[in-house]
């Protein structure tokens, strides 16, 4: 008796995926909000290395320079005794040269997105395009601020100790501290509106750099009689003596006094941000 052929071979029967009411996903789904926006924009900031680099030739720029200039006066023999709110001012040309890391950093937190077409990505994993501005914005400010009044506070702290001088007031100390990381911040955060604008690295540091610098070397060259009220103008109100200002110095004696530089700036970046979200929202990746 012959045995039966054994039966064709039939391919097992992919099982349906459960669907429907009665299916319940393992995966937790819930609305995307400015919290995931925020984890996201801090791991891109501290991942990326124009961060490192960018933050740590500001430090060392501040420590630097801030330490130098108070060693020099310390060492300088005959000359009268420097008072404790000018011992602080010794970091001023510090965090000036620190700006221009800061306004770097500011700009290429959103522009190398657009150069290396990563913000298509960024907006397509954030739909909400006014997220993902005000979660840069508030990721970048809170990081210089923190970082920038941190190491004025050490950096004053250390110029105190190497002249040898009473400690300053605790009002002069928050300005110089406190003030200075606020305003340093805002200026960062004025580069990140330029960058959202003009989409460009290089052009939109360039741009900032020339909002620093170009109204104070402009005013050095006006020698004629009628560009003196533009000159005075031009000195009273650049960056870097509006800076002087939150040390309590003044470069032409006039102009703005107290807190002015910071309500100044406050305004100049708010109505830049209030531009780069129209920009944003209403025009393509």
């Amino acid at each position: 008796m012959s045995t039966p052929p054994p039966p064709p071979y039939a391919a097992p029967q992919q099982q349906p995926l459960m669907s429907g009411p009665g299916y319940a996903s393992p995966i937790p789904v819930r609305r995307a909000h400015l919290g995931d926006a925020l984890a996201s924009e801090w791991t891109k900031i501290r991942s990326v290395r124009s961060t490192m680099w960018t933050l740590g030739v500001m430090i060392v720029l501040m420590v630097g320079i801030g330490l130098a200039a108070a060693a020099v006066v310390a060492s300088t023999d005959g000359a009268a005794d420097p008072s404790s709110e000018e011992v602080l001012s010794l970091g001023f040309f510090g965090v000036l040269l620190g700006t221009l890391c800061v306004i770097t950093l500011g700009v290429l937190t959103i522009a190398s997105e657009y150069g290396t077409g990563m913000i298509r990505t960024t907006m397509t994993a954030c739909s909400s395009r006014s997220r993902v501005l005000a979660a840069k914005a508030i990721v970048f400010f809170a990081l210089v601020f923190v970082l920038t009044t941190v190491v004025a506070a050490l950096v004053g702290a250390l110029q105190v100790g190497i002249v040898g001088v009473d400690s300053p007031t605790g009002g002069q100390w928050f300005k110089s501290t406190v003030g200075v990381g606020l305003y340093v911040a805002l200026l960062g955060l004025l580069g990140l509106a330029i960058g959202t604008l003009v989409r460009h690295s290089a052009g939109a540091i360039t741009i900032m750099i020339g909002v620093v610098l170009l109204p104070l070397v402009l005013a050095i060259f006006m020698f004629t009689d009628s560009l003196k009220d533009l000159q005075q103008a031009l000195l009273e109100y650049s960056i870097p003596s509006q800076l002087a200002v939150l040390y309590d110095n003044s470069v032409t004696g006039t102009g703005p006094t107290g807190w002015d530089p910071l309500w100044i700036i406050i305004g100049v970046t708010v109505v830049a941000l209030g531009g780069a979200f129209l920009s944003l929202n209403s025009r393509d990746v």
